[in-house]
């Protein structure tokens, strides 16, 4: 089945130069890929330096992340230090709509592609440059990743507005990198707009450490929102040392009460009736002390049955709850393996779980149309399609 008998994609017609490594690039564009664009991966001969990362099972060109991070790609590989590749280059330039790069802007200024160059070829190119701090503070040309970016954003801290002595500690992903994926994504898509409606290209910087402290402090600066401030930092409701999965008799789940009257069926299905006006909540002094004996008996209820039956429970009497996988369950989560995985096969390599797009449109879904590219497999057809060899 060719690309046009599927069905087509919100950014289907667009083309996108993708010069990225790693998460961040790859994650941004992977998205585009999804919503229906022709994204073209350049990479040098020996391929994008994820493609190691982790076993494969024939050779290490084909790792995990980088599985994970580059459907829907064509892969041209190029060397951009020699002339016929930057001639190839500058060509491919002239039918893009978008050049995205993760590069240091001097490398890429070396190559020969800073935004002058690549706009004096495509006066309305969107060209968008992730770089890891805002060009007019004094971190500025700095290198960047994810976990230097996590530590000068804050989040090693977020446990601390819970627990004052737990230690400064990394969120065990790669969280900035995929948010800044995520966020030069959107900038793509305004610029885009943009260019829809003026016919102007653009330059667009997505600046990694401002990007991703806005979206993870967004609501931690809390009572630092003020001036002067009206509290401290941290949202309470969740930075509650009660915020935690609450055993059932064979796993765990989580109770969202949305009212008094929700916690109160909750309390009484797991056997506290009345719970609001028993001794045990009313004889606490204060409301720390009442919040403290509520959580008590939230915990006691909660083990008094199993996960499925609560689940059951729940749904039936609208108390939103939901149970808490570990990041194996997840394989096996039954809303999971039916909406978001899907086994699928790499040519030369076997069968791989592959993840879905999360999105859903109604008119123009977004859909996996290639498997993530071997090195170049897709350089005589893309060299072809501009008069190249």
């Amino acid at each position: 089945m060719t690309d046009r008998q599927m069905a087509v994609g919100a950014l289907d017609g667009i083309r996108v130069l993708d010069l990225t490594q790693f998460v961040l690039g790859p994650y941004a564009t992977q998205t585009l890929g999804d919503l229906g664009a022709d994204v073209i991966k350049i990479e040098e001969p020996t391929g994008d330096r994820q493609r190691g990362s982790g076993k494969a099972p024939h050779g290490r060109a084909m790792g995990p992340v980088f599985v994970a991070l580059n459907r829907n790609k064509r892969s041209v590989a190029l060397d951009l230090k020699s002339e016929p590749g930057r001639r190839a280059l500058r060509k491919l330039i002239k039918t893009a709509d978008i050049f995205i790069h993760n590069m240091r802007p001097e490398s890429v200024g070396r190559l020969g592609f800073g935004y002058e160059a690549v706009a004096a070829l495509k006066p309305d190119i969107v060209y968008i440059e992730a770089v890891g701090y805002a060009p007019e503070g004094p971190y500025a040309g700095r290198q960047a990743f994810d976990d230097l970016i996590q530590a000068a954003s804050g989040a090693c801290g977020l446990a601390q507005l819970v627990d004052s002595a737990a230690p400064l500690t990394f969120i065990p992903s790669i969280i900035a990198d995929k948010t800044c994926g995520l966020f030069a994504a959107i900038a793509a898509l305004g610029a885009l707009r943009h260019k829809e409606r003026t016919g102007e290209g653009q330059y667009v910087c997505v600046p990694m450490l401002e990007t991703f402290t806005g979206f993870i402090m967004a609501e931690h600066i809390y009572g630092e929102t003020w001036l002067p401030p009206t509290g401290g930092m941290g949202m309470t409701t969740t930075v509650t040392p009660h915020r935690k999965p609450l055993k059932t008799l064979d796993g765990h789940i989580w109770v969202m009460p949305a009212n008094r009257e929700q916690a109160a069926r909750f309390l009484e299905l797991g056997g506290f009736p009345n719970a609001y006006e028993s001794e045990r909540f009313l004889r606490g002094e204060g409301a720390a002390a009442r919040v403290a004996a509520y959580n008590e008996m939230l915990a006691e209820a909660a083990a008094s049955r199993t996960t499925a039956e609560w689940l059951a429970l729940c749904a039936e009497h609208s108390v939103p709850a939901m149970i808490v996988n570990n990041v194996r369950d997840i394989l096996t989560d039954p809303q999971l393996s039916e909406t978001l995985f899907e086994t699928r096969e790499i040519e030369g390599q076997g069968p791989y779980r592959a993840l879905k797009p999360g999105l859903r449109f109604a008119k123009t879904p977004a859909t996996i149309r290639r498997e993530p590219p071997d090195i170049g497999r897709d350089t005589d057809e893309v060299l072809a399609e501009i008069g190249e060899s």
